[in-house]
């Protein structure tokens, strides 16, 4: 049990170093990056960062190598409403659990090169995921044909960053209520 603590505790930890040292980078530029300022705003000890990271260079390249890839058991899932639900709270877990749906936003609204690498294998995989789910379903007769996979992605991403910006989380029922709203605009009825 205590692993299973200690493993959470080091899991957030690293998220909140993570969220910070974005932040600082979008707001600031990669160059105002330094351990003291990241140990400032997470709020983690500057041993700590270091036990992780031996230099910022290190940490900016452990961050751009990101793996924030969607599940390949989720790959082939059947289109159905409650798999759209399981999709739903399985990309909340991946970015809550990674590097936070705060950092997801601001990687998404930066324009710096440094996230490119970040969009690619943060984002761009999910997106990916829904676009073959809904793909599926229209195939299947199940979706809509001609579903705009890129919207409605942006859509479920806008709507889980606004909860965490307005509500401080992503809760537990943003699956549910996000699948209700979008369930009759692309459903076949």
């Amino acid at each position: 049990m205590n692993t299973q603590r200690g493993e959470r505790t080091r899991r957030e930890t690293d998220r909140k170093i993570m969220q910070s040292t974005l932040e600082i980078a979008v707001s600031r530029g990669i160059g105002a990056i330094s351990i003291e300022e990241i140990a400032r705003r997470s709020g983690v000890a500057k041993t700590t960062i270091y036990r992780r990271y031996s230099n910022v260079e290190d940490l900016l390249e452990k961050i751009t190598a990101l793996e924030i890839s969607s599940s390949p058991d989720l790959a082939d899932l059947e289109p159905t409403k409650g798999n759209l639900t399981l999709l739903l709270r399985r990309m909340v877990e991946r970015y809550v659990s990674g590097v936070g749906v705060k950092a997801i936003g601001i990687i998404l609204t930066s324009k710096e090169g440094f996230f490119q690498r970040i969009v690619s294998q943060a984002i761009k995989p999910e997106e990916e995921t829904f676009a073959s789910f809904f793909n599926r379903g229209s195939e299947l007769g199940r979706f809509l044909p001609g579903l705009n996979t890129k919207f409605l992605f942006g859509t479920i991403m806008g709507s889980m960053i606004a909860c965490e910006a307005l509500r401080g989380s992503v809760d537990d029922g943003w699956a549910v209520r996000m699948t209700d709203l979008l369930w009759p605009s692309i459903a076949v009825a």
